[in-house]
């Protein structure tokens, strides 16, 4: 289900080579007590991108302990992870943070990765329909094609299943009865089923958007998440108790900031990030970069109100068992203390 990563690129090695600190620091931490320095969990998807940053630039030699990365294919792994004691700090989706911290795992969210960076995409004979119908255009599409509109995600409870049920109640679309919701587990899996019409919409990150756009496929963007929910909260940071007691914590936050401010200054040398580290070919990264749905950040208070309203939501769905407040999802002193 994983995959191990040495946790540094060989210039991050090089970078932290000689540091008593880090040599000190290991194996005083991790979920277990006994692992090898930090274990950081993370996705190889765009909103996760400062982490990649960080190995590729050497920001993780910065830092006075071992980071020791993992790769996981999806979030409810690393809330499964999370529930084993495995994981020191996690960098994936908000849903899932709030299914660590309610299932009674000591953990909170210290920074965001990211907002807005979903969109809803649909094919144009639909978005025709909209303009004429609104969204009694899923109805009408049913009859025309004898089938209900069928859209591709992520698996329930993720952020983009999430945000499309929420945009389909929003809009009065019962999404159990007027639409189908396909369950697809990885991006580029969703690409390729709106790549062979298997789908007729989606709800999803880059790079899909932009592949998509580039193919001229039937398929294209038609409401990007800031028009949906402004502040909608995706990939977060989140860190355990332990963590978040230790200087560690701090380092990484500060190292966390240096990487958004690298992927805003230097665009260019991130697309090449990306495709090294993510699979993304350069030239759609560099175009993402530019795109609406490249909101990258730090601060967590920059996803605070939309991730009050997807703690209701998840509540209300039974993805978590109790409506988190933000005060149980968020600890903010880290990064007000940088």
């Amino acid at each position: 289900m994983t995959k191990q990563i040495q946790g540094r690129s060989r210039r991050a090695y090089l970078a932290g080579v000689g540091s008593a600190a880090a040599i000190g620091f290991a194996g005083c931490l991790g979920g277990d007590g006994d692992s090898d320095g930090v274990t950081v969990a993370y996705m190889p998807i765009f909103p996760d991108l400062q982490y990649y940053v960080m190995e590729s630039e050497g920001y993780f030699g910065e830092i006075d302990a071992e980071i020791n990365g993992q790769e996981f294919d999806d979030g409810p792994a690393i809330v499964q992870a999370s529930a084993s004691g495995d994981i020191d700090i996690a960098m994936f989706g908000i849903v899932p943070s709030m299914t660590v911290i309610d299932r009674g795992i000591r953990a909170k969210v210290t920074a965001a990765n990211i907002k807005e960076p979903m969109a809803i995409l649909a094919d144009e004979e639909l978005q025709a329909l909209w303009d004429d119908h609104g969204s009694d255009a899923f109805e009408v599409w049913e009859d025309d094609h004898g089938e209900r509109f069928t859209f591709g995600t992520f698996p329930q409870g993720s952020v983009p299943d999430m945000l499309l049920r929420y945009w389909l109640q929003q809009e009065g679309v019962d999404a159990e009865s007027d639409v189908d919701i396909t369950e697809i587990n990885g991006a580029s899996a969703v690409f390729q089923a709106i790549a062979n019409e298997e789908v007729d919409g989606a709800s999803i990150m880059e790079p899909v958007p932009t592949r998509v756009a580039q193919e001229g496929f039937d398929i294209q963007t038609f409401r990007t998440s800031a028009e949906i929910m402004p502040g909608q909260p995706a990939a977060v940071t989140l860190m355990t108790d332990e963590i978040r007691e230790e200087p560690v914590a701090a380092d990484f936050i500060r190292q966390h900031v240096r990487a958004t401010e690298f992927i805003d200054a230097n665009p260019d040398e991130t697309a090449q990030i990306v495709e090294s580290g993510i699979g993304m070919p350069a030239d759609q990264a560099r175009q993402a970069l530019d795109g609406p749905l490249a909101n990258f950040v730090t601060d967590p208070r920059e996803i605070e109100s939309g991730t009050a309203i997807f703690s209701q939501f998840a509540h209300e769905n039974g993805q978590i068992d109790e409506e988190l407040s933000t005060e149980q999802i968020f600890d903010y002193s880290i990064y007000d203390g940088l």
